[in-house]
């Protein structure tokens, strides 16, 4: 199947019971069995192992990202807590020095004292990467593009050197999607999202996704999950499996949109900088080309002036973006990285990395983007 019949169809199937054509939604905690240790399904025991809405869920995702196993967690910091249980003290993982600020607080205070190792590095310089490389490191964590500075890194690249050395590479995909980027084609073992955002698209479910190539990694990390219980209830299942659906004609608007608002604010007299990957002039330009098949709804720009208080301005005024964290839904949002999604970033950390206290995010919906683009005009007036 070509992607749009995947999102549709791939991975499902009629209910077998009754015949419906969307999954039902499996609202409940057990399953009868006929003998002890005997359930009637013997796929189905107890809804934290497996629950029927959420494996159509992750047969969904597992065809979309094409791998071989897919899961569906209560948020995207719980796929990715998943992912670190595999680790122990003196283990070291390197990880992108730009990341979603609930990321870098996981890793810098949730998991300070575990005796986990993280270094933060410009994944685009590969020498200094590949420095940092050496036989206790076991996972690499790459966001591209990342959030909120759009900054990319060369999948294909990364993947080569993990594999020549033997270390486990999880990106996360969550701004890009599986509708523009396929990171396990390109060298990746473990694909995260949070569905909360584009996968699930209208901004009304918390949810998270891990999607492997390996079997054994697959089961590995499903035993990490039904052990310590981050799963996603039946009905979130049902919604984002929905929005999964309409996955490819909402995120080519964003694109169509995003990419509108970009050609304004590149023009606008009081914008210094724009942090699109659809950029010419932006500096990971080429990688995009290289990697994604179009360039998203993820917007972030900086002003002339340099202030803080002109951002907030700005966002106070806006009528149509709805100032509020998160991103991917159908609505137009804006969001201040340093006093919003990345506060729990030291101040030094941030501006380390260019997240500067004039830095505004934008997640591009797919209303008129005419509308939109008077709505930036008024606010910026």
């Amino acid at each position: 199947m070509k992607f749009n019949t995947k999102v549709i169809h791939g991975g499902q199937h009629h209910d077998p019971s009754t015949g419906a054509v969307m999954p039902p939604v499996y609202q409940t905690s057990t399953f009868v069995q006929t003998s002890p240790g005997k359930p009637l399904n013997p796929d189905y025991e107890y809804s934290r192992a497996a629950n029927p809405t959420r494996t159509a869920l992750e047969n969904a995702l597992a065809s979309i990202e094409n791998g071989t196993r897919g899961l569906a967690f209560s948020s995207g910091l719980a796929a990715t807590d998943c992912i670190l249980r595999s680790f122990k003290a003196g283990d070291e993982i390197i990880a992108m020095d730009d990341l979603y600020g609930g990321t870098y607080r996981m890793f810098t205070r949730i998991y300070k004292d575990s005796g986990i190792v993280f270094h933060f590095v410009d994944m685009n310089d590969l020498n200094k990467f590949k420095s940092l490389i050496n036989k206790n490191t076991k996972l690499v964590w790459v966001e591209t593009p990342t959030n909120p500075l759009m900054k990319l890194a060369d999948i294909q690249e990364i993947g080569k050197i993990t594999k020549a050395n033997n270390i486990l590479f999880a990106v996360d995909n969550t701004f890009a999607t599986p509708y523009l980027q396929k990171p396990l084609d390109l060298g990746a073992d473990i694909v995260m999202h949070s569905a909360t955002k584009y996968l699930g698209g209208h901004s009304d479910v918390i949810a998270g996704a891990l999607i492997v190539k390996d079997e054994a990694l697959g089961d590995q990390l499903h035993f990490q999950q039904f052990a310590t219980g981050a799963t996603l209830g039946p009905m979130d299942s049902f919604l984002v499996l929905r929005g999964i659906k309409t996955l490819h004609l909402r995120v080519q608007r964003h694109c169509e949109n995003g990419a509108k608002v970009v050609e304004f604010l590149s023009n606008h007299p009081k914008i210094k900088t724009v942090y699109y990957p659809g950029l010419p002039s932006h500096p990971y330009h080429e990688i995009a080309k290289k990697q994604m098949s179009g360039f998203g709804g993820m917007v972030s720009f900086t002003f002339v002036s340099g202030e803080k208080e002109e951002a907030v301005q700005f966002l106070e005024k806006l009528k149509v973006f709805t100032l509020a964290e998160s991103l991917g839904g159908v609505e137009s949002l804006a969001n201040h990285p340093a006093l919003m999604t990345h506060a729990s970033i030291p101040e030094d950390k941030r501006k380390e990395v260019g997240i500067t206290d004039d830095l505004v995010r934008l997640s591009v919906g797919i209303e008129d983007a005419e509308d939109l683009i008077a709505d930036l005009k008024q606010a910026l007036a």
